[in-house]
């Protein structure tokens, strides 16, 4: 393999408990940077297992070392046409590498079929203490739709699996878990309407490119099959069994069936945002036929609070794509969904304000209008924070998140430019809201001339909150505030008046001090800017938990003169935060130990 030939794999020779231990390790592994893993010895199965592949960013363009840059020219020229009749010879090269996209139907050679297995017989891999049972983090879930059958029409997406747990008959029902926004929802709600079962297959492993595509957020109406021989270099190839789609050169394929309105609850399953995903009711698989290639490896990951490996799929998305979604949203010139604060919960924009150039006064006008239109366009959608600004100069960039925080800081209105979007849909994975896939949105929407400096310091009107336990700066212009445990909303109330009223009368003097995070544990919040962004944007639903000092409502329009406040504590419906098994990882010191596989690699 290149990536053990070039030093970025080990071999794990130990035998290692798919129940817990195979995450943990993988945890460590990745948090020290260190390189893709190989477990030879898996307790109670007979595969291989393989982790930490797209760890860093570096072994994923290490991986596409031969296609990344013809991906790239081929979304350009998507973007701008012109470009292939400017440089004819220049993309001769992208043309035939398009020729890639087109799938191959019915290959000589169909190595994942070499075995039928049961799903018993998969690396039972389960990553979180409070999991429901064992999952699979790295699925191809394929399906297509049955008014317009075919590969052409099909989606490829990487919703998880539960393999076992709960009331799943082991070997023959497995949980199909999407969110919102998902092509395969459009499948099964076309398939119900029909009455009838919606076959579905699950691919897992084969080349990088296919774990890829299944992420890719491709436009609706395009296959994520094309995008796969392109980014692979090698047509898609397939064949069908029963009516159901096999990827032949998938490691494992499971098939089968979901009916209508049969769903068994799902979960809980320690998510990318850092908490529990709970269980809820989701669709149920029942299971077909279970296939796996000669010495089939099974791929995993391993989600939790960001960064984790999936970090690397947004920041090679995001390489591939470049101006890409700027070019389908008019005047929006960046856009950046923030992976420390759980990717949806925070998205930071950069557009353009060309409505009124014959003005003096500037403020926010198509800012507004590129807002509504993110909102309403895919999983952009899913943006529970929306921050967005204009900077006729190009000093700011959304990827420079603290920088960017600080020039929206400086020049936001607090009684003009925050908007909210109440009694709406948010991620299904987000419990700040009011219920499963419902809560609220918000709007900060900044432009024009600097309006103040951001204060470096504590300022003493905050010493006259007699509920604060503690109170420390975060970064210039924010502070974090630490009481006592959030307890109701009535009790908050009583709280808040009393912030309003130890601040009120020092506004002008806070002018420097825009954003108060009221959390559980300051020291904890204002330690990173990591820490800042997960406490803030994950643990507060805008509708409900954002106040202000002095706020006002104005024909339906809320702002406030003061400060404004964020409460980020951890409320009674939120879902518990991910943490590690004390005894899971003294359990796996022996793997680091001297003599153990991974001895100097993770240190």
């Amino acid at each position: 393999m290149d990536l053990e030939r070039t030093g970025q794999l080990i071999r794990v020779k130990e035998e290692v408990d798919p129940d817990l231990e195979m995450a943990a390790i993988h945890v460590r592994v990745y948090e020290a940077g260190g390189p893709a893993l190989l477990f030879e010895r898996v307790k109670g199965s007979g595969f291989r297992a393989a982790s930490n592949i797209f760890g860093t960013i570096e072994r994923s363009r290490f991986i596409f070392r031969d296609t990344l840059e013809q991906v790239q020219n081929l979304i350009r020229l998507k973007n701008d046409p012109a470009a292939a009749l400017k440089s004819p010879f220049k993309h001769a090269g992208t043309a035939l590498a398009a020729l890639k996209a087109l799938p191959l139907k019915n290959p000589a050679s169909k190595p994942v079929m070499y075995q039928q297995i049961r799903i018993q017989d998969i690396p039972q891999i389960k990553h979180w203490p409070m999991d429901g049972g064992a999952f699979v983090t790295l699925p191809q879930v394929y399906s297509e739709d049955i008014e317009k059958p075919g590969i052409m029409n099909a989606n490829l997406g990487m919703y998880r699996i539960q393999l076992s747990g709960n009331e799943y008959i082991m070997n023959e029902e497995i949980g199909l878990h999407y969110q919102l926004h998902r092509g395969i929802g459009v499948h099964q709600a076309k398939a119900n309407a029909k009455g009838q079962p919606l076959k579905v297959s699950v691919f897992a492993g084969g080349p990088p490119s296919h774990t890829v595509s299944a992420v890719m957020p491709l436009p609706e109406g395009i296959s994520e099959m094309t995008f796969a021989g392109v980014l692979g270099g090698r047509r898609f190839r397939y064949t069908y069994d029963q009516g159901f789609c096999i990827s032949t050169d998938a490691d494992f394929v499971i098939t089968g069936e979901v009916y209508p309105h049969s769903n068994k609850p799902e979960g809980p399953f320690g998510d990318h945002l850092g908490y529990y995903s709970l269980t809820h009711p989701f669709p149920l698989m029942k299971v077909n036929k279970v296939y796996a290639r000669q010495h089939a490896i099974w791929p995993f990951t391993v989600v939790g609070r960001p960064p984790a490996e999936d970090t690397s799929f947004g920041q090679l998305i995001h390489e591939m794509t470049g101006e890409a979604i700027p070019k389908e949203i008019p005047g929006l010139k960046e856009v950046h969904a923030v992976d420390a604060a759980g990717v949806h919960p925070l998205l930071l924009a950069i557009g353009s304000e060309r409505y009124t150039p014959f003005t003096p006064t500037k403020q926010p006008a198509e800012l507004l209008t590129i807002a509504n239109h993110v909102l309403g366009t895919g999983q952009l959608s899913l943006a529970k924070f929306l921050i967005i600004t204009a900077d006729d100069e190009n000093r700011v960039s959304t990827h420079n998140v603290e920088d960017y925080l600080k020039f929206v800081m400086e020049r936001i209105h607090l009684d003009r430019d925050i908007h909210f979007h109440t009694n709406t849909t948010i991620d299904t994975l987000d419990y700040s809201g009011t219920g499963l896939n419902t809560g609220s949105k918000v709007v900060f929407a900044a432009y024009g001339e600097k309006i103040r400096d951001l204060d470096t310091a504590v300022k003493d009107p905050f010493s006259h909150i007699t509920i604060a336990k503690n109170i420390k700066l975060v970064m210039p212009g924010v502070v974090a505030l630490q009481t006592t445990a959030y307890i109701d909303e009535a009790t908050t109330a009583r709280e808040m008046e009393q912030i309003n009223q130890a601040l009120k009368n020092s506004i002008r003097e806070l002018s420097g001090i825009p954003l108060v995070i009221w959390c559980d544990d300051a020291d904890f919040t204002a330690a990173s800017l990591r820490n800042f962004l997960w406490v803030t944007f994950t643990r507060s639903n805008p509708s409900h938990d954002i106040y202000g000092v002095e706020s006002f409502y104005e024909y339906k329009h809320w702002g406030c003169k003061g400060p404004l406040v964020i409460d980020a504590r951890i409320k009674p419906h939120h879902a518990p935060p991910v943490k590690s098994d004390p005894a899971i990882e003294k359990k796996i010191d022996r793997i680091f130990a001297k003599g153990g596989s991974l001895y100097q690699r993770v240190r």
